[in-house]
């Protein structure tokens, strides 16, 4: 018998198909379609395959190569690429997606031509900045000057809306103030280009409080959600939103295996200088405890303080490239070399698990 590998992440498909339904199911009682985002688990074949079940109105990533596979996996459904394409992505674009969303008139003008020697026609979504300081126009006027532009002057794309993104650069909040801000822009493009927009879209997965508790606005159509679907877990647990338990936050698991467990001191010996990523790190000195130190580190989830130990009076102490350090003092199991620790996961060491070469995948409930 083959022996386990680890690091290994456990994914509960039955649970996420369970999320997609209950997340697009509410937005489409809303009249709202959803692009669903699969970035986050680097648009794993079976995690796509969920959101296709589920009833994702467009399958979407920031990556090319992902829509690229996707394509070819899904051509039924349509693709959304959410990132504004570089210059050297648009003959790519042109191919692989029939939607994007786009932040630059030149780069509008460059995807009509790329689009025209491939034989394709291609919509558009215009992206306003409301606030959050990431892609969009700042100037409504241009935003408006750029619809017009697309509609008269590019005659190999189609303006299919208009939208906007918060929270993920200023940590902006989507309240109804600004969705109103939003759909009042869409209609002034709407008078101005002299028909309806197809797309009005309100952002991504922190948008969806505002249909979880009602307060959508009717005229935003459209939202694009990965994060609520893959974890539920950033309403529930940073936003604090208490009756939202139709959404699992146990999709994702960890596990990892201890490769040592002593008694150490808390406080480094020696001068501290600089750790292996160029910064000089402040310790609290507890006395002598108990640690352990697991095979999973950096290369592997980004950023360690993100893992949510299931083992009781277990606390994430850092670490490095390949090792996660951990306090077990308190930890009612005696741990050894060869155990296996389970760890909770929301965004972050998500989106680099499923990248890395060196995790296995395991998938479960289906």
């Amino acid at each position: 018998m083959e022996e386990k590998r680890y690091p290994r992440l456990i994914c509960d498909l039955g649970l996420l198909e369970h999320n997609v339904r209950e997340v697009i199911g509410r937005c489409h009682a809303a009249g709202i379609r959803v692009a669903g985002v699969v970035k986050g688990a680097t648009a794993l074949p079976p995690v796509v395959d969920c959101y296709v079940r589920g009833g994702s109105d467009q399958l979407a990533s920031s990556r090319i190569e992902q829509l690229e596979r996707m394509k070819k996996a899904h051509p039924e459904l349509p693709a959304m690429l959410i990132r504004v394409p570089m210059m050297s992505e648009l003959n790519r674009v042109a191919c692989c997606c029939e939607y994007s969303l786009e932040s630059d008139t030149a780069v509008l003008e460059a995807l009509d031509t790329a689009c025209g020697r491939a034989g394709r026609r291609h919509k558009v979504v215009l992206m306003a900045d409301l606030g959050d300081l990431r892609e969009g126009w700042w100037d409504q006027d241009e935003l408006v000057a750029a619809a017009l532009h697309v509609e008269r002057d590019l005659p190999n794309l189609e303006l299919a809306g208009v939208g906007t993104n918060l929270g993920c650069y200023g940590a902006i909040v989507p309240t109804v103030e600004k969705m109103e801000k939003l759909a009042g822009l869409a209609c002034r493009v709407e008078e101005a280009v002299g028909h309806a927009l197809e797309i009005v879209s309100g952002g991504a997965s922190t948008s969806f409080l505002l249909v979880h508790q009602g307060r959508m606005p009717a005229k935003i159509n459209h939202l694009r959600i990965g994060e609520t679907i893959l974890h539920g877990y950033d309403l529930q647990k940073l936003w604090g939103v208490t009756d939202m338990g139709y959404l699992s936050m146990d999709v994702f698991t960890l596990q990892a295996q201890v490769l040592e467990c002593r008694v150490k001191p808390t406080y480094p010996v020696g001068t501290i200088f600089k750790d292996a990523f160029g910064n000089t790190p402040v310790y609290t000195d507890r006395g002598l405890r108990r640690r352990a130190l697991v095979g999973v580190g950096r290369v592997d989830v980004g950023d360690q303080s993100k893992l949510l130990p299931k083992d009781p009076g277990v606390t994430v102490l850092g670490g490095s490239s390949d090792h996660t350090i951990l306090d077990v003092e308190d930890c009612p199991r005696a741990l050894k070399a060869g155990d296996v620790m389970e760890f909770a996961l929301n965004y972050t060491p998500v989106l680099f698990l499923t990248d890395s070469t060196e995790v296995t995948v395991e998938y479960r409930g289906m």
